[in-house]
């Protein structure tokens, strides 16, 4: 099983022929796999590719001695130089459009700027997710969920199919992310308690993340656990989901739930489908934010009764829909009738595993299969 060219590969040559491209998303998601296919390269051999953790290619990108006979250059992880930014501002403004850049780094590269966006208007952003449900197949099906619930959505152990592979690729992904990215991105004075609370992330998905708690698990001030936190959101670890504060209902405001960039780590079964559902939202989030523009945000709802909605969809500042993530086949959760009552969300799903399909108007909700609503709703 393959995926011919990832879901934003289009996109991506059409902004090449106007602006730089920048391509965000964690390690060995298929960042660099998908910047040499726009440029028709096999493979990283390629002289139009130069890589910042590559020594020689380190000293070439600092001189500014790249491949100009090349019509598109690619420069990974060059975000881990300070001045970065600078240096492909100059090379742009200077060769442009005889050359043109593609910027991939396993890091927020909207946060690291280091003193400012001096490329405002220069580029595009785009933030690469793992494989969904419509990527890895035309017309997915609860086959295609289950492999996804096992494999994850990283491209090498996905395709591998292999349980095995899965186990060694597991164990090793956090000890690259500890040695290779935050070492030249973050100021760490305590790496191995870093690595303690990647270790417990997997337990708390789906929670209302308690900073607090992982405080005092770590024996570290509130302050460093929640710096801790956000540079592992930097990096594209983990994510948080904030609450959505309707007028109309005492809802949480500060609470926030956590999960991770790559499932396939999370042990509870049913923690795993709420992120893998959270990943697939925050990609069409990410989509409509990337591709056209549009500001759309991912939250949750909740009441200070704790009745849940799992997530929101917000786009310009309103309501697109709710969706509540049951693994089974069940009834509709009383929730959703509740603030279908006290809210202007105008569509409510109940997304499961099985094959169950029913309409509740009066609620606005529909229960489906997490298939279905994929196809549905042309998820990215």
């Amino acid at each position: 099983m393959t995926v011919s060219h990832r879901y934003l590969y289009e996109y991506i040559l059409h902004d090449l022929t106007k602006k730089m491209v920048f391509i965000g998303g964690p390690r060995q998601i298929g960042k660099t796999t998908l910047a040499l296919t726009a440029i028709g390269a096999k493979d990283k051999s390629c002289p139009a590719y130069l890589n910042w953790d590559f020594l020689q290619d380190r000293k070439r990108m600092r001189q500014g001695d790249l491949p100009f006979d090349q019509q598109c250059i690619i420069l990974d992880e060059i975000h881990k130089f300070k001045s970065w930014r600078g240096l492909v501002k100059g090379l742009f403004d200077k060769t442009f459009p005889g050359n043109n850049y593609m910027v991939t780094g396993s890091a927020r590269l909207d946060f690291y700027r280091h003193g400012g966006d001096s490329l405002q208007g220069r580029y595009h952003y785009y933030r690469l997710h793992p494989l969904s449900m419509n990527e890895v197949s035309k017309n997915p099906t609860s086959i295609d969920l289950d492999k996804l619930m096992k494999f994850g959505g990283f491209p090498e152990p996905f395709f591998s199919e292999d349980e095995r592979f899965l186990r060694r690729w597991q164990n090793e992904y956090y000890e690259r992310v500890l040695e290779d990215d935050l070492r030249d991105l973050e100021r760490i004075s305590d790496v191995g308690k870093l690595g303690m609370l990647i270790d417990e992330l997997p337990k708390k998905v789906g929670n209302i993340l308690s900073v607090k708690s992982l405080r005092e698990d770590l024996e570290v001030a509130h302050a460093t656990a929640e710096r801790w936190i956000q540079v592992l959101e930097r990096i594209y670890v983990c994510f948080r989901v904030a609450p959505f504060a309707a007028p109309r209902i005492r809802a949480v405001k500060k609470e926030q739930k956590l999960f991770l960039w790559d499932w396939s780590h999370v042990p509870d079964e049913g923690s795993r489908f709420e992120n893998l559902v959270a990943s697939q939202l925050l990609k069409y989030c990410d989509f409509q934010q990337d591709v056209e523009g549009l500001k759309t945000e991912l939250k949750f709802l909740r009441d200070t009764d704790k009745r849940e909605v799992d997530f929101v969809v917000i786009q310009k500042g309103k309501p697109l829909f709710g969706v509540e993530v049951k693994t089974g086949e069940k009834s509709l959760s009383s929730a959703i009738p509740y603030f279908a009552a006290r809210t202007t969300i105008p569509k409510f799903y109940q997304v499961h595993r099985g094959t169950m399909e029913r309409k509740y108007p009066e609620s606005r909700a529909e229960i489906l299969p997490f298939a279905k609503f994929c196809r549905d709703l042309k998820m990215p």
